[in-house]
């Protein structure tokens, strides 16, 4: 028999996963914009995502109406307990937006929506990053109603969290600049992505030291069998695509940066998935739980299932369209 709630489990999670990637160097290119001073390449970085930038948010629209439909009771005592980081994400994303429309039209004020593109970008990615941290260090439930404070969210677990998907967001960014760019804005950004890297890297190993110290059910499900089998190459892989995009870099490849980028998101991804499962609300609700009745997971699922292939199609061809490199001078977006 097939069970929906695992199907329902894994089109959110890929929705959620493709959202932090796409996103992810998306906002990474305003949080890298403070490194380049220079109008015309903040110009080239601007438009190697503008052709596609808004639709990368639709995974995250995917995600969240996935939610709604298919687990209900997350909807609704997620929101309820991280409503406040939520809302500072919407209006972070909502300047970032409207400086992508307003940037390349303004003259005299153009600067200011400089400003309100590399903000917006810093804090978007920060609240995400702080409402996963809320999210991994559990949230107070009676009856299945949240019963917390308004600012259990903001721990230092939590800001600590936000300050390490900024810096991986920046370096996914960084890769996708080397990508897409050439010249001396792609060399300087083969100098930066190293010393994010390593930035990256002592954040995933600071998370990895407080996260099981500080929940002992985490520790417990990551040191005990069979997840510890499951857990255990994750560090030795985010080592190896470590060395690999150090090495990328170090002979001027253009894609494998991003590539190995892409890898290391994804392990932390599945580092994530493993600290959790099968919980769904932590630390104690499971997916079964929390899911909607057997008929609306079927009657949901049939459209999600129209709908997800259509959306990776476009989502592949406006990649492959504007497949090539951008260059100083060349149209943007206007």
């Amino acid at each position: 028999m097939i069970d929906l709630v695992l199907i329902w489990i894994g089109i959110i999670g890929l929705g959620v996963l493709i959202y932090v990637i796409l996103d992810g160097f998306d906002l990474g290119i305003g949080i890298l914009f403070p490194f380049i001073p220079d109008q015309h390449e903040r110009d080239v970085m601007m438009n190697t995502v503008a052709p596609v930038w808004d639709g990368n948010e639709t995974w995250m629209v995917l995600g969240g109406a996935g939610l709604y439909a298919a687990f209900p009771l997350v909807y609704s005592t997620v929101l309820s307990a991280l409503y406040l980081p939520i809302t500072f994400m919407v209006i972070a994303l909502i300047f970032r937006g409207v400086a992508f429309e307003f940037r390349f039209k303004a003259k005299r004020t153009k600067y200011l929506w400089d400003y309100a593109f590399i903000w917006g970008s810093i804090f978007a990615s920060f609240f995400q990053g702080l409402i996963l941290g809320a999210y991994i260090q559990g949230i107070e439930t009676t009856h299945g109603i949240y019963s917390g404070h308004t600012w259990d969210w903001l721990t230092p677990f939590s800001i600590f969290s936000g300050l390490g998907v900024v810096i991986m967001y920046a370096t996914l960014g960084c890769g996708w600049l080397i990508l897409k760019t050439e010249s001396n804005l792609q060399s300087f950004m083969y100098k930066l992505m190293p010393k994010l890297l390593v930035t990256l890297i002592l954040i995933f190993l600071g998370v990895s030291l407080y996260t099981p110290l500080t929940h002992p059910e985490i520790a417990l499900r990551w040191f005990s069998l069979p997840h510890l089998i499951y857990f255990s190459p994750v560090p030795l892989l985010v080592i190896m695509f470590s060395i690999l995009i150090l090495n990328a870099c170090k002979h001027k490849n253009d894609i494998k940066p991003f590539i190995y980028s892409l890898a290391l998101v994804f392990l932390a991804f599945t580092g994530f998935i493993i600290s959790l499962w099968p919980n769904i609300i932590p630390p104690s609700v499971s997916i079964w739980q929390a899911a909607a009745p057997e008929s609306s997971l079927k009657f949901t699922v049939v459209g999600a299932l129209i709908l997800i292939p259509i959306i990776i199609i476009y989502t592949f061809l406006s990649y492959w369209v504007f497949r090539d490199k951008v260059r100083i001078g060349d149209e943007g977006y206007h």
